[in-house]
């Protein structure tokens, strides 16, 4: 896919990479970008050579949000634009693992991507804030993403006083999965894409499936509804490949004999 105005798209180990680029508005979220992030997120699910997507930023900024100049959502010349809470349940929604690799602040609207996102790799001193308070509006389309990772505890203090916090304390408040140096954002990127490489195509796509599913259920629910499902896996072809494969010692079909 060729490289449009506001993100690049790249194909690179199975991954495809989904790079915001307006670093001159630190990468604020214009509506036409919102809506090419859509059309790549929509490309990469369609695409059977990728196994999972990768969104970043280039230059000092993951995204600082709305761009209040022309927000997501708003006219394009020729164009249809996307509202921004479909770019949200497209990622939450994706048949792919997202992977947020956060390489620079995140404030306001762009937390949401982080929300959204079912991996979280941030650089250890980036700066996150929830500042929507501080011009006198609310985070309120990120926090139906937000607040199922931080819980209300974390996530009122956040929301009501837009203090800054930091890529490691986003881990120990369950935002992020990982912090790291800046110089070592790609690579532990490239350690969580190896090992999505790992799973059967399928049964890294179920468990993500499973993960979003299951809380909504109630017990006897979920019980019953996993039940079908791990018999539905062990009975796939899938799943025979790579019981076979354990049971022989060898790496399964899936996994690239580089």
């Amino acid at each position: 896919m060729p490289t449009q105005e506001a993100t690049l798209y790249e194909i690179k180990d199975g991954a495809a990479w989904i790079t915001l680029n307006r670093p001159e508005n630190r990468n604020a979220l214009s509506s036409v970008l919102v809506l090419e992030m859509y059309e790549h997120l929509v490309a990469a699910n369609e695409d059977p050579k990728v196994r999972c997507i990768v969104l970043t930023g280039t230059g000092p900024a993951f995204c600082a949000g709305a761009d209040l100049k022309s927000p997501p959502g708003a006219s394009i010349e020729g164009r249809k634009s996307v509202p921004y809470p479909t770019v949200l349940t497209q990622i939450m929604d994706s048949n792919k693992p997202v992977i947020a690799a956060v390489n620079g602040a995140a404030f306001a609207g762009g937390l949401g991507l982080v929300g959204a996102a079912d991996i979280v790799v941030a650089v250890d001193d980036v700066q996150f804030s929830f500042s929507e308070v501080r011009i006198g509006v609310i985070p309120a389309v990120i926090s139906v993403v937000c607040i199922p990772k931080l819980g209300t505890h974390h996530a009122m203090k956040l929301f009501i006083t837009g203090e800054r916090f930091t890529g490691t304390q986003a881990v120990e408040m369950g935002f992020a999965h990982r912090a790291v140096p800046k110089n070592q954002l790609n690579e532990a990127v490239q350690e969580e894409i190896d090992m999505i490489n790992l799973g059967g195509p399928n049964a890294v796509v179920e468990c993500k499936k499973l993960v979003r599913s299951v809380p909504a259920l109630s017990r006897e629910e979920a019980f019953e509804l996993t039940a079908e499902w791990s018999g539905r896996m062990f009975r796939s072809d899938e799943g025979a490949e790579g019981m076979a494969a354990f049971r022989e010692k060898r790496k399964a079909s899936w996994i690239s004999s580089d």
